[in-house]
């Protein structure tokens, strides 16, 4: 069979990017990137055959531009476009836009698509496809009293969700019929902005249940299978955490029985190319499409390697017009093992997940039997406030579940992530969890073992802080080792007696006093609280050390942003800032009537006018920051003086957006 193309545009940006990339590459397709403003250097960029530029950073500006991208395409002179995920993957006229430009869209045609893009119109094509559907409402009427009606109706506890798009956006549970309205609302507002439609539907929620997602692949030869099931239930605000193939709730019967289920739906739209058929599986077993993914999944390495293939290899030939290079039974056949993957992603657990920006100090992927990174990521390069904060997936596989499980504790403990608030330590609390390790739970699992409250708990211990101003001791020394040319045996010296360091560490917003001393420059004493701790330091560099307390050697990894230093030692991450020599601070954020933003982002709304009278904790406007959407209020309240903003605005972290006088 003739090519119908060599050389393919990737319409995306990081991991994925990177992903598909090499992938291509692999077979050897010439690629090419397109980049933002934002993304100028980095590294799919770097690894493309060529690059081209489309815009400003924001999405709506460069990725999410479809003339933008089929310019690019024909300036480059690709003549296939892989959408990645995200962005303009699930988007019928991004799809019809490239087929009309004479390009070949790498993924289902556009009119797939379109029949599983919108939850409510394939829900009812699913009904009638005799694919198991949860009960609801996918109507047309989309007043708030139809909706609340409905959900009455259903039977509370159910699901308001939006109609297009995905991630957890435009979602909210609701178990009290007082809160409907409300929710239905909120929904609402987050979908419209999220996706550009407020269209809602209503289900009935299937609780303690699992999600489970089957894939599916689909020729223009008639041909359409699956590769069994990807387990997704730990998920937070309906945005998945850890992913794993196979489930341990899916025995071989139950497996057939979903997977011939997905691809009846599949068949449905004449779908070709990669996709997911999304499902509710309850605890007796019964299961209820939720929705059909028409690209790839953000968790398709778990699939590759436990079936032991390339799907993007697999989309490239399909999108030349192979047939699938393996039949059904043939794919069922190579399953072996288990896979578990986690999303590592730039936020704050103990600060509500918030987003996390700015640059990446240190990056080190691990390695390992079975052990799988996929990332953009460098050392140096920086986190962008105008994506998503997912910035790596780490994958492990064993031949069975509890390998697997433990290589990839083993691979995050290796992860050195430092710059930014991470994830990573509530990744490993997650997969260390006796619930997780059994294998029965279900979507319930982070809100029944991970609630708020416990995840604010943490702290650093009183040996985690010490060993913070060893690390700043021992960074200072080496710097003025290296700025003077002193002789390593000098560091710790003193012409008489030992004195101790006083250092005023802050670790989130509690400060900490102690005296550190130094003896013979490698053996640290100092006192905190009722603790006595002595470290002794057997050797380091500028990346860290190795130290023996209580007589067992440890590892501490360091880096240091001027007075931020980052410390991960002992099975945590920790920012410390050393306030030693700094002014006392001012009172808390909010307390003088002043609403910044917390980090970059939209204004989505603003709640309030000059002259409005607000309470203590009132949402005052909403902030949208990595596709998410933050409520902001202040500690107090008062007389609003001004407001800066208006809905639709982009701001910078800090920006005052409403000025309130205390009262």
């Amino acid at each position: 069979m003739a090519q119908r193309f060599n050389k393919v545009l990737v319409a995306n940006r990081g991991e994925i990017a990177l992903r598909v990339i090499r992938g291509a590459k692999k077979l050897g397709y010439k690629t090419v990137a397109v980049y933002a403003d934002a993304d100028a250097n980095s590294l799919p960029v770097r690894e493309a055959d060529e690059a081209v530029h489309i815009g400003a950073s924001p999405a709506k500006e460069s990725y999410l531009v479809i003339e933008k991208i089929i310019e690019a395409a024909k300036r480059s002179g690709a003549q296939a476009i892989h959408p990645g995920y995200g962005f303009l993957s699930e988007r019928a006229e991004f799809a019809k836009a490239v087929a009309d430009a004479g390009l070949i869209f790498i993924g289902p045609d556009a009119h797939s698509i379109d029949k599983m893009g919108n939850k409510s119109a394939s829900k009812i094509r699913m009904i009638a496809a005799g694919v198991p559907c949860v009960p609801g409402y996918q109507g047309d009427d989309q007043t708030d009293e139809t909706l609340v009606a409905e959900a009455i109706k259903a039977g509370l506890p159910v699901m308001v969700k939006a109609a297009a798009g995905g991630g957890g956006r435009g979602m909210r549970l609701v178990f009290e019929q007082k809160d409907l309205l409300a929710a239905v609302q909120s929904a609402r507002s987050e979908a419209s902005n999220a996706f550009g439609s407020g269209q809602l539907l209503i289900e009935k929620a299937v609780m303690n249940a699992r999600h489970v997602e089957i894939q599916v692949f689909g020729d223009r030869h008639g041909n359409v299978v699956h590769f069994g099931e990807r387990d997704c239930s730990v998920q937070r605000r309906n945005q998945k955490v850890v992913e794993e193939a196979p489930s341990p709730a899916v025995d071989d019967a139950l497996r057939l029985k979903m997977g011939a289920a997905a691809v009846a739906a599949a068949k449905a739209v004449q779908y070709v190319g990669a996709g997911t058929v999304e499902f509710m599986l309850a605890k007796d077993g019964a299961f209820y499409f939720l929705e059909m993914n028409t690209r790839l999944q953000v968790e398709h390495p778990v699939t590759e390697l436990v079936y032991g293939v390339d799907l993007v290899e697999w989309q490239l030939r399909v999108a030349q017009g192979e047939k699938l290079p393996l039949a059904q039974e043939e794919i069922l056949d190579n399953r072996f093992g288990h896979a578990i993957e986690v999303r590592l992603c730039a936020e704050d657990p103990l600060d509500n997940y918030l987003p996390q920006t700015g640059p990446v100090l240190r990056w080190q992927a691990p390695t390992g039997e079975g052990v799988r990174v996929d990332t953009y990521l460098e050392t140096d390069s920086a986190v962008s406030p105008f994506y998503d904060s997912m910035q790596a997936k780490v994958i492990a596989w064993g031949e069975d579940r509890e390998t697997a499980r433990q290589r990839l504790l083993k691979a995050l403990d290796e992860t050195r992530f430092l710059g930014l608030v991470t994830n990573k330590d509530y990744l490993h609390a997650i997969l260390s969890h006796e619930a997780f390790a059994g294998g029965d739970f279900s979507t319930g699992f982070i809100g029944e073992y991970f609630p708020q409250e416990t995840i604010n708990a943490a702290k650093p211990s009183a040996r985690q802080i010490v060993l913070a101003a060893v690390a700043l001791y021992l960074d200072d020394a080496h710097k003025l080792r290296e700025q003077h040319q002193i002789d390593a045996e000098m560091i710790g010296w003193h012409s008489s007696h030992e004195t101790g360091i006083d250092f005023k560490l802050k670790c989130r917003s509690a400060e900490t006093d102690l005296e550190l001393l130094a003896h013979d420059g490698h053996l640290f004493t100092a006192s905190i609280g009722e603790s006595k701790v002595v470290i002794d330091v057997t050797r380091h560099d500028a990346q860290g050390f190795a130290y023996i307390a209580d007589g067992v050697q440890g590892k501490a990894q360091i880096a240091r942003n001027s007075d931020a230093l980052w410390l991960e030692a002992e099975g945590n991450t920790w920012c410390f800032i050393d306030r030693t020599l700094a002014p006392v601070e001012g009172p808390a954020a909010g307390s003088d009537g002043r609403l910044l933003a917390h980090s970059d982002g939209k204004v989505v709304t603003v709640h309030v006018k000059p002259g409005d009278i607000v309470e203590k904790g009132q949402t005052l406007a909403v902030l949208e920051a990595m596709k998410m959407e933050f409520q902001l209020s202040l500690p107090v309240g008062g007389v609003v003086e001004s407001v800066g903003v208006a809905a639709g605005a982009q701001v910078r972290n800090k920006t005052l957006l409403v000025q309130v006088k205390p009262v």
